[in-house]
């Protein structure tokens, strides 16, 4: 993965002293190789009112929205203490297996909140080729993931449980597991659920073939 790095001068600085940082190599764009073993998804921050009608909005969010992070040109602004950035990030290697990591939990100085937005994704045919960057999508054959479990978070966060659902490969039926329990589940069930951890495993060029047969 490419990471693309921009520091920021401080916001009430006035508007010439922030042009003339902007000159210094400091405050230039920095670009580094990194590897990683999960891609961290960022939802959007949740309503904090109800509708007109007074029932709790539930927001809801189409994965290739949160995946667009890893295109290469969507830039988001982070803070530290003394300092802020901006970050971009692209992809230039897709592995056998990916892990998705939906950040619904985040932490300040009194508690831990959760974001209750619903991911909406598919379950099969995820083509990540356009997160690629341009000179390594020509050394990926095959960039389509298909869903293989998918961790669930239910409740509020310090009193919540979770969830598993997997797919059988053998027999293409996805089940349920919860402590000691295991029900069969509809694909479509999946999709509604408050998704926190994903793995997504690369088709071969065989399963490509068999898929658009």
């Amino acid at each position: 993965m490419r990471i693309f790095t921009k520091k920021l001068p401080h916001p009430d600085l006035p508007a010439e002293e922030k042009a003339q940082l902007l000159q210094n190599t400091e405050y230039q764009e920095m670009m580094v190789e990194s590897t990683f073993m999960y891609l961290t998804l960022d939802l959007p921050t949740a309503p904090l009112y109800k509708d007109e009608k007074e029932q709790l909005i539930i927001p809801q969010v189409p994965l290739f929205s949160i995946l667009a992070k890893f295109n290469g040109a969507t830039e988001k602004e982070y803070k530290t203490y003394k300092e802020n950035f901006l970050k971009r990030f692209q992809l230039t290697k897709l592995p056998p297996y990916l892990i998705f990591c939906i950040k619904r939990f985040t932490k300040n100085n009194f508690f831990v909140e959760k974001n209750p937005t619903i991911v909406n994704f598919p379950i099969t045919n995820v083509d990540l080729r356009e997160y690629l960057s341009e000179e390594v999508q020509a050394a990926h054959a095959n960039t389509t993931y298909d869903l293989i479990a998918n961790i669930v978070h239910d409740g509020k966060p310090s009193e919540g449980s979770y969830r598993i659902h997997v797919l059988h490969h053998g027999t293409g039926k996805w089940y349920e597991l919860q402590d000691l329990q295991v029900t069969d589940i509809l694909p479509q069930m999946i999709t509604l659920s408050e998704a926190y951890i994903q793995i997504w495993k690369r088709r071969e060029e065989d399963e490509t073939n068999q898929q658009g047969a």
